[in-house]
């Protein structure tokens, strides 16, 4: 059931998705250390896309997230609409990536599919409100209660 559930949200996800340039795609794997408490190597099977993100945090901080988390400053973590709480997604941006696992719900503006926590942003070098490449991580689901 839980793939079910994570396939109608990956399908959802990457209707309007935009693929992202040649040798971007494929089957990678990414140590999660330093990015989710587990530990545990994860598995990117679908290819890279874009997407519109913004950030977030400032003036929330010390508030719980939609998944119960406290968000900080170095929280690193990301707001989807309708990926579970857990789901842990790849983001690249001119060179940088990050692995963050899905912590909120939003993003509230229009035309934006991810909120980057702070901490995401930092990691990322992304300012501001721009397009950022993703992949989510085939049953990476946890409990959303990792930094």
């Amino acid at each position: 059931m839980r793939w079910a559930a994570l396939f109608a949200s990956l399908s959802c996800l990457t209707a309007g998705a935009i693929p992202a340039q040649a040798g971007t795609g494929g089957v990678s794997t990414v140590s999660s250390e330093g990015a989710t408490a587990t530990g545990s190597n994860l598995v990117f099977s679908s290819p890279m896309r874009s997407a519109g993100a913004t950030w977030y945090g400032p003036g929330l901080y010390g508030n719980h997230t939609a998944c119960g988390q406290t968000l900080r400053p170095g929280t690193i973590g990301v707001a989807h609409r309708t990926l579970p709480c857990g789901t842990a997604v790849k983001f690249a941006y001119r060179g940088h990536t990050v692995v963050a696992r899905v912590i909120d719900r939003g993003p509230y503006t229009k035309g934006n599919a991810f909120d980057l926590t702070n901490g995401a942003r930092r990691a990322l070098h992304f300012e501001g409100a721009n397009r950022v490449r993703y992949a989510v991580a085939i049953g990476s689901q946890g409990d959303g209660a990792s930094q």
